[in-house]
């Protein structure tokens, strides 16, 4: 019965797999005879790519604002609207519209409101006297990746808030009437009750964020395609030009395979991280 998925499993996902991990000891444009070159590609990309270690970086400051704030403003969201008034599911709503927009859309409408001339937020910045302010966002090598983090943001908080909620209501409420009987505050409940009971569901919300981080090619490729001076590059993009802009494809292949690696330990990290502080 398990037969038809497991082999479309293994034609779509284990055989790719495979072959990447063949491609990775290649020298191969596409086109022409494959050439063996066994570990010299990885031993190329650790020690001699300086492209490679500063998109590494960008990957690494890029994840880790989207993952911070985007579970934060996600969590903040779902403990004020987690009761089922007309109101909170009106803004529920609201704050969910954007993960239904595609990411092209998405970046194409954050890249006129971040346009140094005409866009939106400048004008804003502008208009209350805060001249020093409006910037060149996606222009400037400075600010780059700091603008597309905060589009990321923005448009993912809202899913990831719907996860939130449904955590929180799972959240016995007679733990929160016996913390107000001890007289606990507010902070003392979110700190004790709150926060304790709801780490399982960030432990999913911080391993989708991580991934979705990781995966924001879209958005940064519509945005400005790792522009300027690759200050806003970052993995997905950087192996797609690997491709398709040097055909490097046993390069590429490298290059995928350490993009993976990287995203399972940080997931990891994460996840053993928040079990310890739930285990406590």
């Amino acid at each position: 019965m398990a037969l038809p998925a497991l082999a479309i499993y293994a034609f779509l996902y284990l055989y790719p797999s495979i072959q990447n991990l063949l491609y990775a000891t290649t020298r191969w444009d596409g086109v022409t005879k494959a050439e063996f070159t066994g570990t010299k590609n990885f031993t190329y990309m650790l020690t001699q790519d300086v492209l490679f270690r500063k998109i590494f970086a960008n990957n690494i400051k890029f994840s880790l604002f989207v993952v911070i704030f985007q579970t934060a403003f996600s969590l903040i969201f779902a403990i004020f609207l987690s009761k089922n008034s007309k109101s909170n599911i009106f803004f529920r709503t609201l704050f969910f519209f954007p993960t239904i927009l595609s990411s092209v859309s998405v970046g194409l409408m954050w890249t006129f409101l971040y346009n140094p001339n005409y866009g939106f937020i400048n004008a804003a910045f502008k208009s209350v006297g805060l001249d020093s302010f409006a910037i060149n966002w996606l222009g400037d090598t400075r600010y780059s990746l700091l603008a597309i983090a905060i589009t990321q943001v923005w448009f993912h908080t809202g899913q990831m808030m719907v996860i939130y909620i449904a955590g929180l209501q799972q959240i016995p409420q007679e733990l929160y009437e016996a913390a107000e009987m001890d007289g606990a505050s507010r902070w003392q409940q979110f700190r004790n009750v709150t926060w304790p009971m709801s780490i399982p569901t960030t432990i999913v919300v911080m391993a989708y964020t991580t991934i979705q981080s990781f995966r924001a090619f879209d958005l940064i490729f519509s945005m400005t395609q790792g522009g300027p001076n690759n200050s806003s590059n970052i993995f997905a993009v950087l192996i797609y030009q690997t491709v398709f802009s040097e055909l490097r494809i046993g390069y590429a292949a490298t290059q995928s395979i350490f993009f993976i690696l990287v995203l399972v330990f940080v997931t990891v990290l994460q996840r053993k991280f928040l079990n310890s502080r739930y285990e406590k």
